[in-house]
């Protein structure tokens, strides 16, 4: 069996993707039985769409190839804490288990504001493994967004002359 290290390292990658056609580098993938059965990334700026999160786009791809909405023994990897719309999507695919990377203490629902995985009051709860290669996830994120303040300072700069 392949450690969880080696599937973070794959939605690493998804956030790679990300991160070359400007959206914010979050990435993510669905187990099944060993084998990486869906990938995703954000494409909320490039679809205009707020659904377009990595984890909601990987867990549409997974129920797709395996033909069901009940995603019961898939493992979710994704290199940011899911937020509350992708934790409630992670609850009603019925995905057991989610690791992630890099906390969200801002918009972070699967431990950090609030842990909706393993609310008792859902009918569906999912297991949580936080902190998986959580510095390389972490400094995607924080470079993708000193380089996106870097060009706001640099575009007001040339506006001001």
């Amino acid at each position: 069996m392949r450690s969880h290290e080696f599937y973070m390292n794959i939605a690493l990658e998804e956030a790679k993707k990300a991160a070359l056609i400007g959206e914010v580098p979050i990435g993510a993938i669905v187990v099944h039985k060993g084998e990486v059965i869906a990938r995703g990334h954000n494409m909320r700026e490039s679809d205009q769409l707020p659904t377009a999160h990595a984890e909601h786009i990987a867990i549409t791809e997974a129920s797709k190839y395996i033909g069901s909405w009940r995603l019961e023994d898939c493992t979710l990897y994704v290199t940011l804490e899911p937020c509350v719309m992708c934790a409630g999507a992670i609850v009603m695919s019925r995905v057991p288990h989610v690791v992630y990377g890099a906390k969200d203490p801002k918009g972070g629902c699967c431990g950090s504001l609030m842990n909706l995985l393993e609310e008792s009051r859902f009918n569906h709860r999912a297991t949580v493994e936080t902190g998986v290669l959580e510095a390389a996830c972490s400094d995607i994120l924080k470079g993708f967004f000193r380089e996106l303040r870097a060009k706001k300072r640099k575009h007001k700069s040339i506006q001001e002359h």
